[in-house]
């Protein structure tokens, strides 16, 4: 059963105030702009968060465990070779710009728990996708995101990056009691 199934009308549980957009300025791990390179340091699940990240994945040859796309790039509509490359989801959520819903949290849990590798097609914006992997991946999972106009950002799942995403996560507003449940 995907997301969608399970609530087709799943709500927005957090919502990004923009007092806390410049906590998402930094990148969270290295950048790495050859994905090769990048999947030398990967040894678990891989989850990757964008489509231009998830293309380049594809074309080191390595299929996330876990894909989110939402057809764009800096806002923009991917070219034809990116979507054709990794547009073929497994699930389709809706989540808006600057929120998590719980469609989203429900498909991600879900995919990370699936014995084949599953691609979420986001209707909105998987930006903020990046919390809860990591929050959901198992540690010596690898978190993948993209860095505007910077390259790949590598982050390998620890606790301690955990708690630092927990405390992240504890500031945005929403339904925090109905976020963590879903974990």
């Amino acid at each position: 059963m995907s997301a969608e199934d399970s609530d087709p009308d799943a709500g927005v549980l957090l919502t990004l105030p923009e007092s806390l957009r410049h906590a998402f300025k930094d990148p969270l791990g290295p950048v790495e702009t050859d994905a090769e390179t990048l999947l030398r340091d990967v040894d678990g699940p891989l989850v990757a968060v964008g489509d231009i990240v998830t293309f380049h994945l594809l074309r080191a040859g390595r299929r996330p465990d876990v894909a989110l796309v939402d057809e764009k790039t800096k806002r923009d509509r991917v070219d034809d070779e990116v979507h054709e490359t990794v547009v073929d989801p497994d699930v389709t959520v809706a989540n808006p710009a600057g929120v998590l819903t719980e469609a989203l949290v429900v498909a991600l849990t879900d995919a990370l728990a699936a014995d084949e590798p599953t691609t979420i097609l986001v209707d909105g914006e998987e930006d903020l996708a990046t919390l809860p992997a990591i929050l959901a991946a198992p540690v010596g999972a690898s978190v993948v995101y993209g860095q505007p106009d910077e390259g790949m950002v590598h982050v390998r799942v620890t606790e301690a990056i955990q708690s630092d995403i927990r405390e992240l996560v504890e500031q945005m507003d929403g339904d925090h009691d109905r976020f963590w449940a879903l974990f």
